[in-house]
């Protein structure tokens, strides 16, 4: 399995299938509340995790803002949960973080995955809000 960062067409659209078919299909998250206007931005860096066949199991997205580095997408295949694919995708994000020389990492968690931040270093940073009608959190995390 290979972690890799996507810039051409086909890697973006494995990194959209994923995204279609866990937040859109699976989770019933709205499509215009999925797509936005960062996913077809240069300075967006997406990454995709692959098995050794090519399947495409999870991806994420990493944003470089003034003060922190913002986490986003991330989502794994069912086929892929718990067998690394998410870990994978963070550490490559927290890599290019740390090439851009971001110290400060922030997503915003869906309640049911902040033990998986947790276990990676992640704190939670705010009470429960709504996004796309589901519970979520902040989390953050500094690099060193």
């Amino acid at each position: 399995m290979a972690v890799k960062q996507v810039t051409d067409k086909k890697g973006k659209q494995d990194a959209f299938d994923i995204r279609n078919e866990v937040f859109v299909l699976e989770q019933k998250v709205d499509p215009a509340l999925e797509w936005d206007e960062f996913d077809a931005l240069d300075s967006t860096v997406m990454f995709v995790d692959y098995d050794e066949d090519g399947t495409a199991l999870a991806t994420g997205r990493f944003r470089a803002l003034p003060a922190y580095g913002k986490v986003e997408r991330i989502c794994a295949r069912k086929i892929a949960r718990k067998i690394g694919s998410g870990r994978r995708i963070i550490e490559a994000i927290e890599q290019e973080a740390r090439i851009q020389n971001v110290t400060l990492l922030k997503l915003g968690a869906q309640t049911t995955a902040i033990p998986f931040y947790e276990k990676l270093g992640y704190e939670v940073c705010s009470d429960i809000f709504m996004d796309a009608g589901i519970e979520h959190k902040d989390m953050q995390k500094k690099l060193i």
